[in-house]
């Protein structure tokens, strides 16, 4: 039930969202369709603002063992979620091999690679960029700035937005996957 490139001990690849990073995205998802969250519990700031907006969400993580790479929902028609940093481009590249519209909160470091900007020429990716750099830790450090990197979501190919907060804020599913983490650890000992 690991990634390639992921386990628990990882800090960079377990950041949880904050509250204020996930409401710029809710408006841009029409409350008609079935928002599919795969790498989140149900306490994930993706889940409870969408669920809050009025809009059917499933969510999945590897550590309840659904694999984004090998799990898919039933039913569901957009994908809303930030994937682990060190597989980001592998994450993307499934998204768009699954055809449906998604948006995935992405370092925007990523975007110096070759690979977004082929992204962006032949499958009209989009961005919704921020004004301020969100906090994913206690630290308040964060050097790269997020974006919601996106595929048939915003109006536009680029859309700017401001976050209310930046400073850091505790996201809820931070305690599930404490928990989680906890339990898998115990099991491999």
């Amino acid at each position: 039930m690991i990634y390639a490139g992921y386990s628990p001990k990882k800090s960079s690849d377990e950041q949880y969202t904050p509250a204020y990073a996930v409401a710029p995205i809710v408006k841009y998802i029409p409350k008609n369709k079935t928002v599919w969250c795969p790498f989140d519990t149900e306490h994930s700031e993706f889940v409870l603002a969408l669920r809050d907006a009025g809009i059917r969400v499933v969510h999945s993580h590897i550590l309840t063992g659904e694999d984004f790479f090998t799990y898919e929902p039933e039913k569901w028609d957009i994908i809303v979620s930030n994937p682990p940093f060190s597989i980001k481009q592998k994450v993307v590249e499934r998204c768009l091999a699954l055809g449906k519209p998604f948006a995935l909160l992405l370092s925007n470091l990523w975007i110096n690679s070759s690979a977004p900007a082929r992204l962006f020429a032949e499958k009209e990716m989009q961005m919704l960029l921020f004004d301020k750099r969100i906090q994913f830790t206690e630290k308040n450090a964060a050097y790269f700035g997020s974006s919601y990197f996106c595929h048939k979501v915003l109006p536009r190919q680029i859309v700017f937005e401001n976050l209310e907060r930046s400073r850091f804020e505790r996201s809820r599913m931070s305690g599930d996957m404490e928990r989680m983490t906890e339990v898998l650890l115990k099991h491999r000992t």
